[in-house]
């Protein structure tokens, strides 16, 4: 049968004495004992029985010059090593590249995959809070000891060295994919611009070929006309010298007529014509005149006037005209403009385009470069199996188990003691077995004090 006995303390000092204190702890060493121990279990069972998690890591350096030197040797993309690990590291930091191998290799993130949770959200998850880039200072970027590291940290029963590695292998396949179109379209374009100045100089060539066969046609037709106009005034100009002559004739036949010229004489025959008594006389006459025509007698004169009169045509009274129709039947074909026009293969005379050819042709052999064998980084560490987890740290979480034990043992003594003060001071009465410790302490404090 207990009772409750009210028990007379004094009023205590505000200053707490470290002693008392101490010994009020001591004295309840079992509370404290029991609070470390339950905590240190706490701890325990959570070490033991949380999910272990590993970590695996990587790392990248700078290819070799000589593997990267294929692509720089062709002019058109030049990619030094230091600038291709940057390019890697881009692609490692990207959530495009990230979520793409997500989505490519489901079967490697089954446990990251929750119920009610999309695929971008579980990704989300994945991607925040396990794996981790380390970027190259930015002042080493440039050389070659840069480097980028790469850790994931990830649970039991998940396979993170081939996830990591997978992941590695992935994002670089991406990165020479994406220069490779990169090339292919800076090949393309320059195909393109040199294409363009090669069908500038084609259609260049095509004008001044035009441009030639017009100048020939039109010096041919314009010499024709002259031809043609010329043998037409040589013509004209025949006729009337035929009709000149005819109109001589005619009055060179009156003449004789009068005369009685018949057939042709001198003027000095005609003078013995007279003396027709007298013994022929056998002459020899010599001047410088010209003898008039009706001397030719009317016979002769008839015959060539008749002879003018059915005349077709006087054109082979004129060496003129028959070089004038010579030179008419060279121009009905102008061989260089039926060359120009019979050409097959016109690219052959195109001029100033063979640097344009060469450079189209190395172009399409740049187009051809490998790049599935580029390697652009070089991994200096793979992703291999972890000895042990890096989580939890069973020694450490017991420790702060034991220590957060303790400390909270001796709070509740503490908070025991002046809970135990406080009655003592209001004279209240406590259970006798409350006070095991705690109040024989308080008395021997104030038996100190007094």
């Amino acid at each position: 049968m207990s009772s409750n006995t009210p028990v007379p303390v004094g009023p205590l000092s505000d200053e707490a004495d470290l002693f008392a204190l101490f010994q009020a702890v001591w004295q309840q060493k079992t509370i404290v004992i029991a609070t470390t121990l339950f905590c240190a279990l706490i701890a325990m069972s959570y070490a033991y029985l949380s999910t272990p998690e590993y970590q695996v890591s990587s790392i990248l350096r700078p290819a070799a010059i000589n593997e990267l030197d294929a692509l720089n040797r062709s002019g058109v993309y030049t990619l030094p090593p230091s600038e291709a690990l940057l390019k890697v590291g881009s692609a490692l930091e990207s959530y495009d590249t990230r979520l793409g191998f997500f989505k490519n290799h489901q079967a490697l993130f089954n446990q990251f995959k929750l119920p009610g949770r999309t695929l971008e959200q579980s990704f989300e998850d994945f991607d925040r809070s396990s794996l981790k880039l380390k970027l190259p200072d930015p002042q080493k970027a440039g050389s070659q000891t840069a480097s980028i590291g790469l850790e994931l940290n990830y649970p039991k029963g998940v396979d993170g060295v081939q996830i990591l590695n997978g992941f590695v292998s992935y994002a670089i396949a991406a990165e020479r994919e994406q220069i490779g179109a990169d090339l292919k379209v800076i090949v393309n374009n320059r195909l393109t611009e040199l294409k363009g100045k090669l069908d500038a100089a084609r259609a260049s060539y095509e004008a001044e070929k035009d441009r030639r066969m017009a100048t020939l046609l039109e010096a041919d037709n314009l010499k024709r006309a002259g031809l043609q106009d010329e043998l037409k005034a040589l013509r004209q100009q025949l006729k009337t010298g035929r009709q000149d002559r005819i109109a001589q004739l005619d009055e060179a036949i009156g003449i004789a007529r009068v005369l009685g010229i018949k057939k042709p004489s001198t003027p000095s025959s005609l003078g013995d014509a007279d003396r027709s008594g007298e013994t022929s006389v056998m002459r020899t006459e010599i001047n410088n005149q010209q003898i008039p025509l009706y001397f030719m007698g009317v016979e002769a004169l008839s015959a060539e006037r008749a002879t003018l009169l059915k005349r077709k045509t006087d054109d082979f009274t004129a060496d003129r005209i028959a070089d004038i129709a010579r030179e008419l039947q060279l121009l009905q074909n102008n061989r260089e403009v039926e060359v120009l026009k019979q050409r097959q293969n016109e690219d052959l005379f195109l001029s100033g385009v063979e640097p344009l050819r060469a450079e189209i042709v190395r172009l399409g052999s740049v187009g051809n470069l490998d790049i599935s064998n580029l390697k652009l980084v070089s991994v200096d560490r793979e992703a291999v199996e972890p000895l042990g987890p890096v989580k939890p740290r069973k020694t450490l979480i017991l420790a702060i188990g034991v220590l957060l034990g303790g400390l909270a043992g001796i709070l509740i003594a503490l908070v025991r003691y002046f809970f135990v003060l406080r009655r003592g001071q209001t004279n209240y009465p406590v259970p006798a077995g409350v006070l095991t410790g705690s109040l024989s302490s308080a008395k021997a404090l104030k038996k100190d004090r007094y």
